[in-house]
């Protein structure tokens, strides 16, 4: 830490500090200032959302695949639907590629909606800042270092939550984890919007037909051969989910600069294929990249319960519940293809509250793809509507712990269960 004694400048001390904003850590943020706690966020980009508002126009997770749909997350993340259908900004749309009913919002309303809920609610956010390192008391963490246009910062709390979606804080504070340097990681997207489409034509395109075309396509670098294209809030828009970036390490800079390059080469060529070979595109035309690459998997923490692929697949339920999936295994391999495998129809797993207790740390919860999940477990539970459940449980976690003068090693999971059903939360405690 004598590295920064010279340069740099302390912060007002947070109850809690949220690190990456995404839905994940914008849900635990809103979430802990709702109930009281000063919060504040600190965010990299210049807006609230991560691959929310970044990458992606769809949340999954919310409710379960199959002939029966059911509603699994609730709460706060309920508060977020309402703003964009205030908006006039989201649809309900039936999902055919296989994770069931999403709900596609415009991304620009979204930011917009993340901000307003937090200012509403007393959320002091830190936008344009890195966190750099930890400040350890022992195995407790006290605080972050943070860097900025403005300088060096030290930034003390009680409670820090870490929803970077790569585990940034963890690894700093010397948590375990794995990543691509153990095992491959799914690959990467950089998804693309097309404008000037006529989208009554391009609706009757069906995944059949869609998928056949783009096997049978000469003369075009198709890497993946069953991706998506989905209808918008915005007249004549669909956007998509097509390219693949494989064999990457989304840690190293190097690796994700490459990654950055070729994601957009391949939407400059997916987008050539669609206005050529598939019927409502002819007139279309490239309206938009998304802000990064959409990163799916980077490290997974070693917490105090590791979740399992037979633990998803037998639709598992545990005692320290806080959250439930439905959402199948859905794994973005190196392959053209995409391996799903769907738990019992209807039924959901448990995400425990230890899958966000990193071991060997105090202070520390994660929220979001970063919690303690095997490669397949993790290619579940990743879905935003998960992401939102975890990072509202996480706070209302660290906001008990704190009124209460305790561990978050030793919270009362009843108390934790109860306090999130009075939010809205949806459990299988509930009944």
């Amino acid at each position: 830490m004598q590295t920064y004694s010279k340069t740099f400048q302390d912060l007002p001390k947070a109850s809690i500090v949220v690190v990456g904003s995404g839905s994940a850590g914008a849900t635990a943020a809103i979430t802990a200032a709702s109930l009281g706690a000063d919060v504040t966020l600190i965010e990299r980009y210049g807006f609230m959302g991560g691959i929310s508002t970044q990458v992606l126009d769809t949340i999954y997770g919310f409710y379960t695949p199959g002939q029966s749909p059911r509603k699994v997350v609730g709460g706060i993340p309920d508060q977020i639907i309402q703003e964009l259908f205030d908006h006039q900004a989201a649809i309900y749309r039936p999902n055919t590629y296989g994770a069931g009913q999403g709900i596609t919002y415009d991304p620009e309303i979204l930011k917009i909606a993340w901000e307003q809920l937090a200012r509403k609610v007393g959320v002091k956010i830190l936008y344009h800042s890195l966190v750099i390192d930890v400040i350890k008391n022992g195995d407790h963490i006290s605080g972050v270092m943070l860097v900025n246009k403005s300088g060096l910062y030290r930034l003390m709390a009680d409670a820090i939550i870490d929803a970077s979606g790569d585990a940034d804080v963890a690894a700093l504070a010397g948590v375990p984890f794995e990543s691509a340097q153990d095992q491959p990681v799914q690959s990467l997207t950089t998804t693309f919007k097309l404008i000037n489409v006529d989208v009554p034509r391009a609706k009757q395109v069906k995944k059949a037909q869609l998928h056949e075309l783009m096997a049978s396509a000469q003369g075009y670098d198709l890497p993946r051969k069953e991706g998506s294209a989905h209808i918008s809030p915005l007249h004549g828009v669909m956007v998509t989910n097509m390219t693949r970036v494989t064999n990457i390490d989304p840690n190293n800079v190097e690796q994700l600069s490459t990654a950055e390059t070729e994601g957009r080469r391949q939407a400059l060529e997916y987008t050539r294929f669609l206005i050529d070979k598939v019927p409502g595109y002819e007139k279309a035309a490239l309206g938009g990249l998304s802000t990064q690459i959409g990163v799916r998997e980077s490290r997974r923490i070693f917490g105090a319960y590791r979740l399992t692929r037979q633990d998803v697949l037998a639709a598992r339920k545990f005692e320290d519940a806080i959250a439930m999936c439905g959402a199948p295994i859905e794994e973005h391999h190196a392959g053209k293809d995409t391996r799903w495998e769907y738990l019992p129809e209807g039924q959901t797993v448990d995400i425990p509250y230890r899958c966000l207790l990193p071991q060997n740390v105090d202070g520390l919860l994660v929220a979001g793809r970063c919690l303690s999940a095997d490669h397949d477990a993790h290619a579940a539970v990743r879905s935003m509507g998960q992401c939102m459940a975890m990072g509202q449980a996480a706070a209302v976690a660290a906001v008990i712990c704190l009124q209460n003068k305790q561990s978050l090693h030793t919270l009362s999971i009843s108390k934790l269960q109860t306090s999130l059903l009075e939010l809205g939360a949806i459990l299988d405690t509930a009944s």
